[in-house]
């Protein structure tokens, strides 16, 4: 087992994929699981895995979240992994054999799936996120949502050769939750920022429509490829909305 490395992961209901993440994470001998509220069968299924170390608490940004999940790693090395996502043996492989240098943080290629189909289209392809680092060269940003390193000029990043396998969405109702509760998030991180209006909003919904459907090749991948493209269009749309209301409601 790997002892200076360890896993974190947030979860919320996320039972559907946890198993098969979990059980590719058996190489490492701690992993940090902080819960923000599940009500469905993750608590159950993530006590049954002997490296796993399980905490609560309410959820308040993914930045923030994530920070406290970190703090809580017994270990320097960070893995850091979402709960719908599935590390491949070569990459578990490839993690366990780097000689790990405290200047560099470690990318990692996604492969993305639709209820088990590859998207490679609609923003889904050349998806590279930073997932190993050292807590003590590097911490997540504060943000609500979008969250991400807070590099400085003297960490370096390197890109793994395998993969990570993504499960965001099975369903147009995930779609649907997750474009809520993001573009709620998102408004409320943005405000006094960024300026919006209706006519923004439509805007860029539909620019966002024509990029992801038409240029990012969303046409090739069917109902799929439609679906996502729509449902990346309404999110920019509501995100500009909310944050519309929500400086219209502090002026009044």
């Amino acid at each position: 087992m790997a002892n200076n490395i360890s896993v974190t992961i947030l979860t919320k209901n996320s039972a559907a994929y946890l198993v098969e993440c979990l059980t590719a994470l058996k190489a490492f001998a701690e992993v940090v699981i902080v819960d923000t509220g599940s009500t469905d069968d993750t608590i159950s299924i993530a006590s049954g895995f002997k490296n796993v170390k399980l905490y609560e608490h309410p959820f308040i940004g993914f930045g923030p979240m994530k920070n406290i999940a970190v703090d809580k790693a017994s270990n320097d090395w960070i893995l850091s992994v979402d709960s719908d996502e599935v590390v491949a043996p070569e990459l578990v492989h490839e993690i366990l054999s780097l000689k790990l240098d405290v200047n560099i943080v470690y990318k990692m290629a996604r492969d993305n799936y639709y209820h088990r189909r590859l998207i490679r289209g609609c923003g889904w392809d050349n998806d590279q996120v930073e997932r190993l680092f050292n807590k003590h060269s590097i911490r997540y940003n504060d943000k609500q949502v979008h969250e991400g390193l807070a590099m400085n000029a003297n960490l370096k990043t390197e890109l793994l050769s395998a993969r990570l396998k993504h499960y965001p969405y099975d369903n147009a109702s995930q779609l649907l939750h997750k474009m809520q509760h993001y573009s709620t998030l998102w408004a409320a991180d943005q405000r006094g920022r960024k300026t919006a209006s209706p006519v923004k909003a439509l805007l860029y919904g539909v620019l966002t429509f024509l990029k992801y459907y038409l240029l990012q090749n969303g046409w090739r991948y069917g109902y799929e490829g439609l679906l996502i493209s729509v449902s990346n269009a309404n999110g920019v749309f509501y995100k500009y909305i909310k944050l519309y209301e929500a400086d219209r409601e502090h002026r009044l």
